[in-house]
């Protein structure tokens, strides 16, 4: 089933005084299946960071439609997005974004706190999602008294305390050791196999091998996919770091 449907996705920035444009996005177009595991790719300035934006409903496109679950975000209003976000969106930043005056376990209720959710339901949801993500006896401690993994594992419980469409991850890696690293992409795998749809935007070819698909982003378009199909792991980071290669050296593929 369809849950995700970008749609030649436009983006432009013009600076104050208009009188210089940058093209962020030219003519993005993809869809993800409910229950893909998709990662993006692409080098600085390509576009990625601006199309994870427009997705998370933080920026509006200059052009095109994004249609999640059957809903087109030109449909929702300005004072409704953040509700929309809450109900429909997991977020997991690269610099985790959790609240150290916060415990563990409170940083995690946040979303549910913010939707108005009763204790009953959050402590119900809460417990499950912690020891799957084995943080269930960190829950009383604050974000400084814990590791960088345990703190993404945190950010990831948060995510999808509030049962979201679609988790959308920021270079979740990006700040841990290779140890901690591993750790989150099994997970990543794991809950990606439970059901969960997951985007993640990534520099990392290690990181990228573990989804089920990449999307290249160059120059604002879609420059070429790889479906991991049968691959192993192994044959999977190889032919990322070939269409990586590819795309420096300037060559041409095809999405």
């Amino acid at each position: 089933m369809e849950l995700l449907e970008v749609r030649h996705l436009k983006k432009t920035y013009t600076n104050r005084f208009g009188t210089n444009q940058v093209q962020a996005l030219r003519d993005v177009s993809f869809t993800i299946e409910e229950g893909e595991f998709t990662a993006v790719m692409g080098e600085s300035g390509s576009g990625k960071t601006t199309l994870l934006n427009l997705l998370a409903s933080f920026d509006r496109p200059t052009g095109g439609e994004i249609i999640l679950n059957g809903l087109s975000f030109q449909n929702i209003r300005e004072k409704d997005l953040a509700s929309y976000r809450r109900k429909n969106l997991g977020f997991v930043f690269q610099d985790f974004n959790l609240l150290d005056t916060l415990s563990v376990k409170d940083n995690i209720f946040l979303p549910l706190v913010l939707a108005g959710a009763k204790p009953e339901e959050m402590k119900k949801r809460v417990m499950p999602l912690a020891k799957v993500l084995r943080i269930d006896d960190l829950m009383e401690k604050f974000p400084y008294e814990i590791s960088g993994g345990q703190k993404q594992r945190t950010a990831i419980a948060r995510a999808l305390i509030t049962e979201p469409r679609l988790v959308l991850a920021d270079e979740p890696t990006g700040a841990l050791d290779s140890r901690a690293s591993n750790e989150l992409l099994n997970m990543f795998e794991q809950i990606n196999r439970a059901g969960q749809t997951i985007l993640m935007v990534t520099h990392s070819t290690k990181a990228a091998s573990h989804a089920g698909r990449v999307l290249f982003i160059k120059d604002g378009i879609v420059y070429h996919q790889i479906y991991r199909g049968d691959k192993s792991r192994e044959e999977m980071f190889k032919s990322i770091s070939e269409t990586l290669t590819v795309m420096a050296s300037g060559g041409k593929t095809y999405a």
